[in-house]
């Protein structure tokens, strides 16, 4: 497995926000903002592990949107009025709703992977944040640009491409620039299918067979993270090779999936929560990058969808399931 260093960017700079100063026998309440899916174990575990202890050093108090984000807002303001220590958002949607619900509580993001931060005005900088804001950024474009590749190269025939979205609204279409830029360099024909459009996941791969994919690139979204399983199963009744982006979709039986090792970046998060827990403040921590990249192929499901991998790209896979 291919370990880095996280990329810490940058230095100081003066918060004129007061810090927190970590003090015996308090208990720091962390408020959680959610889109959809609930808090994961791998940060309480990131906690605990640094010495916060539920209960006894931290209490959670958490808020979670269950898919509707127009909620997000209130849910914001609903922490801010708990007056919790700091807020721990999850998503663009949710960091953005923090962002403006309190300009004075910190707030850590697990994770950004929206548009780019400094353009969204989240930080001034990946460097020098400048306010309340700090925390992952997701490299989440990018990345759906080298699951493309990484498609095209575990099916080399592929020439017909359909791209699975949730939401074609113009935030969320800033992620196609960097796939449609590997599909020209690759002469790929992309296919983009909208769920909404389609009245859910039933009707979007009915288009999708509809348009004869040799494969199917699942873009990187909150909803396609819970709904992954669906998905999975779809894609293998349709029998359409299908590459997603969670650490557990290709153990669920998608064909090959690439990600970032969410436990890491939850972990990364936790790290944030205890600096600024400890007195540090957030404009005065750099915003991170993940470092670490892992690549499972399913043979199993290669095999029922009767394709053959090439040797290089397995020799490069982190897992092989078999």
């Amino acid at each position: 497995m291919r370990r880095r260093k996280l990329i810490a960017l940058g230095a100081a700079v003066v918060w004129p926000l007061a810090a927190l100063a970590r003090e015996p026998g308090k208990i720091y309440r962390i408020g959680f903002l959610l889109p959809s899916t609930g808090l994961r174990e791998e940060f309480r575990d990131a906690l605990r592990e640094l010495g916060w202890i539920e209960g006894k050093t931290v209490a959670f108090e958490v808020r979670q949107a269950e898919g509707r984000r127009e909620r997000l807002p209130d849910l914001a303001a609903d922490l801010v009025r708990s007056n919790v220590d700091i807020i721990v958002a999850q998503a663009p949607a949710a960091i953005r709703a923090a962002k403006q619900a309190t300009t004075t509580i910190p707030i850590v993001m697990a994770f950004w992977g929206g548009p780019d931060l400094v353009q969204s005005g989240v930080v001034a900088s990946f460097a020098r944040p400048g306010g309340n804001v700090t925390g992952v950024q997701m490299m989440l474009y990018a990345l759906d640009g080298k699951r493309l590749d990484l498609l095209h190269q575990a099916v080399p025939s592929a020439r017909k491409i359909a791209v699975l979205m949730h939401d074609r609204t113009p935030g969320n279409e800033v992620q196609l620039p960097p796939v449609r830029h590997v599909a020209r360099e690759r002469g790929l024909e992309l296919q983009i299918v909208d769920v909404g459009e389609h009245g859910g996941y039933e009707g979007a791969f009915d288009a999708i067979v509809k348009i004869g994919p040799d494969a199917l690139l699942v873009m990187d979204s909150p909803d396609f993270s819970r709904d992954r399983k669906l998905i999975i199963e779809l894609a293998a009744r349709k029998r359409v090779p299908a590459m997603l982006f969670t650490d557990d979709s290709a153990r669920e039986g998608a064909l090959i999936a690439y990600f970032v090792s969410r436990a890491d970046l939850y972990r990364m998060a936790a790290h944030f929560v205890d600096r600024i827990l400890k007195g540090a403040k957030p404009a005065d921590l750099p915003v991170e990058q993940p470092s670490k990249f892992e690549l499972r192929i399913n043979l199993k499901a290669a095999k029922e969808l009767g394709l053959t991998i090439p040797t290089t790209l397995l020799a490069y896979a982190d897992e092989v399931i078999e």
